[in-house]
């Protein structure tokens, strides 16, 4: 694969930042009551993502390791800070419903880890490419988690409601119990995929999964070979 495309597919699939390393829960858990709610959180940290990314990368050579982090949290704090006046501007709504986690886009964990594990150590397109992979990644988990919640604690999608009459929602999943139900249950869906797809790849590899046989075998093997 491509390594461009590998960013990509590291950020959405394999290292989902959410639902697989379990960062930036606190926006995931408060925000995505709704779908929207949640492209405009994932999309507004995507752009802080990928421009915080560029920018390490450009001055990694530069930047003193004795201060690393503290410069990190600089360009992070500048570039949150554009991000939230220009949603203020333009977008009153979605600036509203965010509120306070708009400026705590600052000490997500996703925006610095990244930049500690990644954008100090690598080129510049590779960087923004890692951003853009973690930033959709990110996204993706925050509107699935919101649209799910949305659907049903208010019975709507995208704000269209779709329940027929005399059918009511379960006003919990908008509730905070609700965030940790839902994401819990995500979770636990890519968990029995990824079981059942562990499984078949060891049936395929010629492996029945019975480890205490192959352990017997290794034993009998060096008993033969003396080793």
């Amino acid at each position: 694969m491509n390594k461009y495309l590998e960013r990509l597919y590291n950020g959405v699939v394999k290292e989902n930042p959410t639902l697989i390393l379990m960062l930036g829960m606190c926006p995931t858990l408060a925000v995505s009551t709704r779908a929207m709610n949640g492209i405009g959180m994932g999309l507004s940290t995507t752009a802080v993502l990928i421009l915080s990314n560029l920018v390490i990368s450009l001055m990694r050579k530069v930047i003193p390791d004795q201060v690393r982090l503290p410069a990190y949290i600089v360009v992070v704090a500048s570039l949150v800070t554009v991000t939230e006046l220009l949603i203020e501007a333009y977008l009153p709504s979605l600036y509203t419903a965010l509120g306070i986690y708009i400026p705590l886009i600052v000490v997500n964990c996703i925006i610095l880890g990244r930049a500690e594990a990644y954008a100090n150590k690598h080129t510049p397109l590779l960087s923004v490419m890692d951003g853009v992979g973690m930033g959709l990644g990110f996204t993706l988990a925050l509107t699935l988690a919101g649209l799910l919640r949305e659907a049903l604690g208010n019975g709507t999608a995208f704000g269209v409601p779709f329940l027929p009459a005399g059918v009511e929602p379960m006003g919990i999943f908008v509730q905070p119990p609700g965030a940790f139900l839902i994401i819990a249950l995500i979770i636990a869906v890519m968990n029995a995929l990824g079981i059942k797809t562990r499984q078949r790849k060891l049936v395929e590899s010629g492996c029945d999964g019975v480890c205490a046989n192959c352990a017997k075998a290794c034993v009998k093997s060096e008993e033969v070979t003396g080793k």
